[in-house]
């Protein structure tokens, strides 16, 4: 047989103890109550034939409606722990509620514990609520603040859409019923794109009607998805855990629902401003590049940068001139008049008028050249400008002996 240490039994013992009591509820009377000065709770819990140590946290006992006393009846919810150091076990209280709700918060948990176990208040069941709802339905008074706060919400933040407020009984007698009618009616006639069901805030019994398991299965059968708004932040009932999203006031739940057209709204809010942000600064830039550019020296003057352009066509336009066949004929025309002036000048007859003569030979009838081509008593033909005179050769002189006679 093993053998435990104490601290390996209370170990032992705390294993198999916690995990079997991790949410009961304990009915009994408060005795030795002490209020420790870090603001703890402590106190026995008992009956006519027993007892157990209980302890309230600081943090939990602030939601208290009042400081218990001596010899009060409640009903505490919460686990079973054991105290290691002393060895003793105790009940650790998350809820304590005064004989009387104790009844209601008996009845509460023990239909929570229900429909959890159904798989009702299961995540993965819930819905997801509309980015942009236009029809949102309300059940709740049409009396009570509830629906002005929603309103005054809603039509202050946006336009375009319907509110659609089924009027409905939100405690006592048939109020429960009237709830998941107006829910079961605007899932059957396809009213609303998000329904908000709720009440202000009261006590355990004023919120009573929403603890009911009918309106609990109206909101968990609903095919439009359910915002849960019953009474203030630190009030949670069975509608807030089935329905798809809790919100911890009515006014909230409105924020809710338009939750997504407001951030699309923001958004674009902000788009538009860094888009009028940019274009002013695109503007900027451009004004100033055009500032610059108005400096510039080729923008001085209207021919600042046309001028060299319009230089360089002249200078085509001159070339092109230049290539232009009647300029060419006109140059080789005159030319051509210059070659026939020179051919004019060097021809013959011209020659002759200037008082000179061209010698022909009388039989060949070819140009005599040279005096030796001559012999006395040799006839030849001396052409004039004015006409040809047959002649004969006296005597045929040598350079610088006297002229010849014919």
């Amino acid at each position: 047989m093993k053998i435990f240490s104490v601290s390996e039994l209370t170990s032992a013992i705390k294993a198999v103890l916690e995990p079997n009591f991790r949410t009961i509820l304990v009915r009994g009377e408060i005795s030795n109550f002490k209020i420790q000065s870090s603001g703890h709770l402590y106190f026995i819990l008992k009956d006519a034939g027993s007892q157990i140590s209980a302890v309230l946290f600081k943090g939990n006992a602030a939601q208290l409606p009042r400081m218990p006393k001596e010899g009060d009846q409640v009903i505490v919810r919460g686990e079973i722990s054991l105290y290691a150091p002393r060895g003793q076990y105790q009940i650790v209280i998350r809820e304590l509620q005064f004989l009387g709700l104790g009844e209601l918060l008996l009845k509460l948990h023990q239909l929570k514990d229900l429909l959890q176990s159904r798989g009702w208040f299961d995540p993965a069941r819930k819905r997801p609520l509309p980015k942009l709802p236009k029809r949102i339905g309300v059940v709740t008074s049409p009396t009570g603040a509830v629906i002005q706060d929603i309103l005054h919400i809603l039509t202050r933040r946006f336009a375009g859409f319907h509110v659609i407020l089924n009027p409905v009984k939100v405690q006592g007698e048939g109020a429960a019923q009237e709830i998941a009618q107006a829910i079961c009616d605007f899932n059957r006639y396809n009213l609303a794109d998000v329904l908000i069901v709720g009440r202000g805030g009261g006590s355990i019994e004023d919120l009573w009607a929403f603890n009911e398991e009918i309106v609990a299965k109206a909101i968990f059968e609903s095919k439009i998805p359910v915002i849960s708004a019953v009474g203030h932040e630190t009030d949670f009932t069975i509608a807030d855990w089935v329905a798809d999203v809790r919100a911890p006031t009515p006014s909230a739940a409105a924020e809710i629902a338009i939750a997504e057209k407001s951030h699309l709204l923001q958004y674009l809010h902000t788009a538009a401003h860094q888009c009028r942000t940019r274009v002013s600064q695109q503007i900027a830039q451009c004004r100033q590049r055009i500032a610059a550019l108005q400096k510039h020296p080729l923008l001085s003057s209207p021919y600042g940068m046309i001028e060299q352009a319009m230089q360089r066509v002249d200078d085509y336009q001159r070339w092109l001139d230049r290539l232009h066949p009647k300029l060419k004929i006109q140059q080789y025309q005159e030319r051509l008049d210059r070659i026939k002036n020179h051919l004019k000048a060097l021809h013959p007859q011209n020659i002759l008028n200037k008082g000179y003569a061209i010698l022909f030979s009388e039989n060949e009838g070819s140009i005599i050249l040279s005096a030796n081509e001559l012999k006395p008593n040799q006839k030849f033909h001396a052409l004039l400008h004015d006409g040809k005179v047959v002649a004969s050769v006296n005597e045929v002189l040598e350079n610088g002996s006297r002229t010849a006679l014919f």
